[in-house]
């Protein structure tokens, strides 16, 4: 079957081990299911696999992908939950320690069929396109526990958003304005606030900007370069709700102080469940609000892509065709 995958890694050209051609069908275990993909969306997780993040050499070659929407075995559209627990495990999966995505120990979507635990399968509504839908499972989804499970943030509260621009970032600022909450966000490029404007922020600022107000919580994926603005935009008693660290984790001041004397709340946040994705999947449904995509580009053309991403050229999510 045709692949997007990886053949060998590099820190300083991960796109030297891309690769575009035939991989063997996948496999299926007992309990698993076949989805033949018909949209899959890019993420920096893809990335990070081509530089050794979180894939193991021994697993090369690896199809790359968590995200991915199609039919099921029995024609039904569907949508792909990328985390793979623990067949021993129960609850919340996200807290299994033997939890991985999909490209990390299992073949990736970025095929003509991905293999899948039966329970990993989300109905799609006819409301969504492929094309939309392939924008959930890791973005989307991550947002939705963001805001709503980890974040517990509820209509009227004010949230600010950095790096806008960036899939987990735009898919906050959507599903925050959809659910009444007053939405600010932050980025370096112009294009990108005046974006940011249009799927729904209030408000837009330079990256470390001065606030006119504080706010309730902020959603943090960019790590060293925003940390600090992000603790001093809280007021007392606020929450910060971390998910990445694009631009690094080391910090050169974690604002202890500020956090233990504004009572604040670091909370850390990952990926999301199943039944999460179902609920992300019925507010969109029933909202109407939708994924920004970037671009949309035959899987064929995947190195495009790729390239779009390393370069940071992407407002929005990244999707590829079948």
């Amino acid at each position: 079957m045709f692949a997007v995958y990886a053949d060998q890694f590099s820190k300083t050209d991960p796109l030297s081990g891309l690769q575009v051609g035939e991989r063997p069908d996948p496999e299926v275990p007992d309990g698993w299911t076949t989805v033949t993909v018909k949209a899959a969306s890019l993420n920096h997780h893809d990335l990070f696999s081509l530089r050794g993040v979180g894939l193991r050499e021994e697993a090369l070659p690896m199809i790359l992908g968590c995200d991915a929407s199609g039919y099921d075995e029995d024609g039904n559209e569907v949508v792909v939950h990328a985390v793979i627990s623990d067949p021993s495990w129960s609850g919340d999966e996200t807290f299994d320690p033997k939890r991985s995505l999909l490209s990390e120990r299992y073949q990736g979507t970025f095929a003509d069929k991905v293999a899948v635990p039966r329970r990993n399968v989300v109905p799609k509504p006819a409301s969504l396109s492929f094309e939309e839908a392939a924008c959930l499972p890791t973005a989307w989804l991550t947002a939705y526990r963001m805001l709503f499970t980890r974040g517990e943030l509820k209509a009227g509260e004010t949230v600010l958003v950095q790096g806008a621009g960036g899939g987990v970032a735009t898919a906050v600022i959507t599903l925050a304005r959809a659910a009444g909450l007053r939405v600010l966000a932050t980025s370096r490029d112009e294009a990108k606030r005046a974006r940011a404007l249009e799927i729904g922020a209030h408000d837009v600022f330079e990256s470390g900007a001065r606030l006119p107000m504080k706010v309730d919580a902020v959603m943090e994926t960019v790590g060293k370069a925003t940390w600090s603005h992000s603790i001093r935009a809280l007021r007392p008693g606020g929450r910060i709700v971390t998910s990445g660290t694009t631009s690094g984790p080391d910090l050169d001041d974690a604002e202890l102080t500020r956090i233990f004397f504004l009572q604040l709340s670091v909370i850390g946040s990952t990926m999301g469940t199943r039944d999460e994705l179902a609920s992300l999947v019925s507010l969109l449904d029933a909202s109407g609000a939708r994924p920004l995509i970037d671009r949309t580009i035959p899987m064929t053309d995947a190195r495009e892509g790729f390239a779009a991403m390393l370069g940071g050229e992407q407002f929005g999510k990244i999707v590829f065709t079948r």
